[in-house]
């Protein structure tokens, strides 16, 4: 029997033609969110009481609401004297645009059925008076805001985000009480003065923005750099970061478009409830 011929060697696999990689997308084709430019006041008006109920609605998700205790308000574009506000003794959790109510600078409700809170005018008012840069401002009494501000300090720079509020946050180094009269309202405008935030001595936090969006993450980003500083106390000594790279980051981070840019994640998830 003859043997079997040989199997032929395979022939190489051909060696396939290098693939160019893809080319990149123009920069002026991607996406990036900046603050919205309004036509009319009525539009902008529109755009803040939605801001604001979105706001209210993530502060009472984060825990910040405390009994009828909190509110952020926002400048009317229109009569500047104004501002809306949330309703006194009504949730966070739901608010609408609709069911905000606008106060005036002498604390009268002239538009919305439902009272205000007479500390949200007697500090707001007075720092919307003292500002008018400032768009929105927040407070509530948050629980790590309160810790901090129970032990009359400021927030250090011990991490990239605290650097934020490095020489940009002041300490109200009184308490008084519940804050319900003008003069009161106009120290602590006077205190915060041309900052972003300021701690009130066993009471809270305030933050300042030119936008609802900003005031907002300026609350949130603050009320976390305090829960960050005193885990950080109770577990050993923190290191502080330098002044000059303090300032540096702060440079970096600091600014009402950041804040702005840093909220959108935010707004996007909590516009779905609306």
């Amino acid at each position: 029997m003859s043997e079997p011929a040989p199997a032929s060697a395979s022939a190489p696999a051909s060696t396939p033609a290098s693939v160019p990689a893809p080319a990149p997308i123009p920069v002026d084709r991607l996406h990036f969110a900046m603050p919205p430019v309004h036509t009319s006041a009525a539009d902008e008006r529109a755009h803040r009481k939605e801001r604001l109920a979105g706001a209210l609605r993530l502060f009472g998700e984060y825990g910040y609401e405390d009994g009828v205790s909190g509110h952020i308000t926002a400048r009317d574009p229109e009569f500047t004297d104004c501002f809306w506000v949330n309703p006194f003794g009504m949730p966070f959790e739901g608010l609408g645009p609709d069911e905000l109510i606008m106060v005036n600078g002498e604390g009268q409700v002239v538009e919305g059925r439902h009272h205000v809170n007479q500390a949200a005018f007697a500090v707001h008012a007075q720092v919307h008076r003292a500002r008018p840069d400032v768009v929105a401002v927040a407070h509530t009494h948050s629980v790590h805001g309160r810790a901090l501000a129970a032990l009359g300090e400021l927030v250090e720079p011990i991490t990239q985000e605290s650097c934020a509020f490095y020489e940009d946050h002041v300490l109200y180094d009184a308490y008084t009480g519940v804050v319900v009269d003008e003069d009161e309202g106009r120290r602590i405008a006077a205190a915060l003065g041309g900052h972003k935030a300021i701690v009130l001595r066993n009471h809270g936090l305030l933050t300042v923005g030119d936008s609802v969006d900003a005031a907002a993450w300026w609350f949130i980003a603050l009320d976390r750099s305090c829960q960050v500083q005193l885990a950080a106390r109770a577990a050993g000594k923190p290191v502080v970061i330098g002044h000059r790279d303090a300032v540096a980051t702060r440079e970096q981070l600091g600014s009402d478009l950041v804040a702005w840019i840093n909220y959108q994640p935010l707004w996007r998830r909590i516009s779905r409830t609306f």
